[in-house]
């Protein structure tokens, strides 16, 4: 189903929700205006919200946005319990260079599991996670499915794209896709944003 930009963001409440698309569609911006609702409309105490931050910061890539915080768009989101570690999230998919492609997954991947574990031991009634397509490129599906269902409300957004890069990033695109459609066979809501 596609995402429309007048959506309902009551609608989601007490629902699980995926937001999936190629680069460049809104997805972080979408998620954002769900916590500002949340927050703003609905008076949610913050500490009852986890935000877990899985996409590097905002950059551009042959003139196409990549990646962004919540709070690059919603500033007030950093009242929400975030979860987040020290240095940078490095792209996978982008890279040229098949070595940079797996260190860069697997260091992604350690320290993604790591935030997926905080969250698992503290559980919030709701749960949002911007860009879970980069744990989802060595990281357990199921694992991810399971963190979800510990929320009342899930809201997330993943990069998901039916081209296919060369080489060993062909793999890795090609993992993420499968997850993705898995998760979207599993959850309440996907939306797929143009």
């Amino acid at each position: 189903m596609n995402f429309s930009e007048n959506f309902n963001c009551d609608a989601f409440i007490g629902h699980r929700t995926l937001l999936y698309g190629n680069l460049n569609t809104k997805k972080t911006y979408y998620t954002a205006l769900f916590v500002q609702f949340l927050l703003e409309a609905k008076k949610v105490d913050p500490k009852k919200i986890t935000i877990l931050y899985f996409a590097p910061k905002l950059f551009k890539f042959y003139n196409v946005k990549i990646g962004g915080k919540i709070e690059d768009f919603y500033p007030f989101s950093i009242k929400c319990k975030n979860i987040s570690f020290k240095g940078d999230i490095f792209p996978v998919i982008i890279s040229s260079d098949n070595k940079i492609s797996c260190e860069n997954a697997c260091n992604n991947y350690k320290r993604l599991h790591e935030i997926l574990n905080i969250y698992y031991e503290n559980p919030t009634s709701i749960l949002i996670i911007n860009d879970i397509s980069y744990y989802l490129h060595l990281g357990n599906k199921k694992f991810v499915l399971k963190i979800i269902k510990e929320s009342d409300t899930f809201f997330g957004n993943s990069h998901y794209s039916s081209s296919m890069s060369k080489d060993l990033n062909n793999l890795f695109n090609r993992r993420e896709k499968y997850c993705v459609e898995f998760l979207i066979k599993k959850i309440d809501f996907a939306y797929l944003t143009d």
